[in-house]
């Protein structure tokens, strides 16, 4: 009897993870983690910007003739809202990302609501619209979330291939991704490391422009969330 009750618990404990972090999980908040099957592109999504790096990556984007959606965390935004308007400005899509960067587990409706909404709100002025993409920092959702998000007019966005990008070098990255890339996959990224003021993205950077010119010469086609569907 006892062993039953074990493997009951740990069944929970196994469930409760996967609706905090599982990447198709709905039960916490709505979200996304794979587009089209059937069309041949790719959604490149970049987190944790703007920083200095930001134009780099947008150059690089530039040269591929691709767009991607960029969350944002408000505090960087508020920081240099000129690097965040130039995301916009290039024609890129712009999403939520909270204003400190911080997990979500165990957070109050309170702090969520004030992490999403001031976010939203600067967001907003910064780039015109209010966002309509929101990702949770390290892909955490908590209860309450799903009511803030929709307060807010925000679907969540989780994702198909994780880069890693805040830890390997640019080879290691890009091959990751491509060798994971596949009809309607969303690509995760990173053009900042949370709320650090001077993060170094070199890696990152140069991992973008060996995937993208990878992407593009087998005939991908580089999106936003918006159109990956």
């Amino acid at each position: 009897m006892m062993a039953g009750w074990g493997v009951l618990a740990a069944a929970a404990v196994g469930g409760a993870a996967w609706a905090v972090r599982g990447r198709s999980a709905q039960l916490l908040a709505p979200s996304i983690w794979h587009g089209n099957r059937g069309r041949r592109a790719v959604a490149l999504t970049f987190d944790d910007g703007p920083s200095a790096g930001t134009a780099e990556i947008l150059e690089v984007l530039r040269e591929a003739g691709a767009r991607a959606t960029f969350f944002q965390c408000g505090l960087n935004v508020e920081r240099r809202p000129d690097w965040a308007a130039a995301v916009s400005a290039a024609g890129h899509e712009v999403g939520n990302h909270t204003w400190t960067h911080r997990r979500l587990d165990f957070a109050s409706r309170g702090v969520m609501r004030d992490e999403l909404g001031r976010t939203q709100a600067v967001l907003t002025a910064v780039h015109g619209a209010p966002p309509r993409w929101f990702r949770a920092p390290f892909g955490v959702r908590w209860v309450g979330l799903g009511q803030v998000q929709r307060e807010l007019g925000l679907m969540g966005a989780m994702w198909t291939c994780m880069g890693r990008d805040w830890k390997l070098p640019a080879a290691a990255i890009a091959e990751r991704v491509l060798r994971r890339v596949e009809n309607g996959a969303i690509i995760c990224l990173h053009d900042g490391r949370g709320v650090d003021e001077e993060p170094a993205i070199g890696e990152t950077v140069e991992a973008v422009r060996m995937i993208t010119r990878q992407l593009r010469e087998n005939g991908w086609e580089m999106v936003g969330l918006s159109h990956v569907n």
